[in-house]
């Protein structure tokens, strides 16, 4: 008979809630949690390695390490209560600008890369957000410079809903990405309200990179030198920007439209 954690002073359940609570458990470590179904398939089938999954009963995916744990443990570790009973502790990868180079090539014939670029992004949600819509808008990549959040947050995982899987991101420094998109020949478009263009009036039918900066302070002056272009989101009311979520998804599907047309 399998054992049942029932104490969330068990050392496996102090741990998980490290990795949860401390981004500084995560790097040291190499791991981080996933919760919920659709989240952790998302992450195996993009080829992650799973620890253990903590369960409320069988493991609901085959093959799988776990532990089964009582519903006052599972209270303890689950964030949401609509996660379908499934906590999961998960080796971390690190993506780099050299298997994005690869990918940059291997495109379909006919179908330019597509980046988003995060300069010092700093709320995990917000990180998130944009990941759902690089998914939806099947951009090549999302590249985050001078984070102040890692990518395993489990704030970013949930916000994403998965899409932090199903979207290769990698994390750099602002130089190291503008190297690289300089090199691959890719149109950096940084997004700003000074001498910039209406986005709709700009070409991102060729290979394209949108840069986006915090709503607070920006892009820095490094970005506004290394742009071939500034481009902008009308603001016809009182206030001059948008969450960079919700920016990033309109000037993403901007591209989607203009390689539709």
């Amino acid at each position: 008979m399998e054992t049942i954690i029932t104490s969330t002073q068990n050392p496996r359940i102090k741990r998980l809630l490290a990795l949860q609570e401390k981004s500084s458990e995560r790097r040291k470590s190499g791991l981080f949690v996933v919760e919920g179904r659709r989240e952790l398939e998302h992450c195996l089938a993009a080829g992650y390695e799973v620890e253990c999954v903590y369960t409320l009963g069988d493991s609901p995916l085959a093959n799988l390490p776990t532990c089964i744990v009582s519903p006052h443990v599972y209270e303890r570790i689950a964030y949401r209560g609509s996660t379908e009973g499934i906590v999961a502790v998960v080796r971390a990868r690190n993506n780099t600008l050299e298997e994005l180079e690869s990918l940059t090539s291997g495109r379909s014939e006919g179908t330019s890369p597509l980046f988003i670029v995060l300069e010092s992004v700093e709320k995990p949600g917000n990180l998130g957000a944009v990941l759902r819509s690089a998914d939806a808008a099947a951009a090549t990549a999302v590249i985050v410079c001078d984070p102040l959040t890692d990518l395993y947050n489990p704030n970013l995982i949930r916000a994403s809903i998965g899409a932090c899987f199903t979207v290769p991101t990698v994390a750099c420094t602002s130089e190291e990405c503008i190297t690289f998109l300089k090199t691959n020949g890719i149109l950096i478009l940084t997004a700003q309200l000074q001498d910039s263009e209406l986005y709709y009036d700009t070409d991102m039918t060729g290979p394209t990179a949108i840069i986006m900066g915090t709503e607070s302070t920006g892009l820095t002056t490094q970005w506004r030198e290394a742009a071939d272009a500034h481009i902008r989101i009308p603001m016809l009311g009182r206030l001059d920007s948008l969450n960079v979520s919700v920016s990033a998804a309109i000037l993403l599907f901007e591209a989607v439209r203009q390689r539709s047309v």
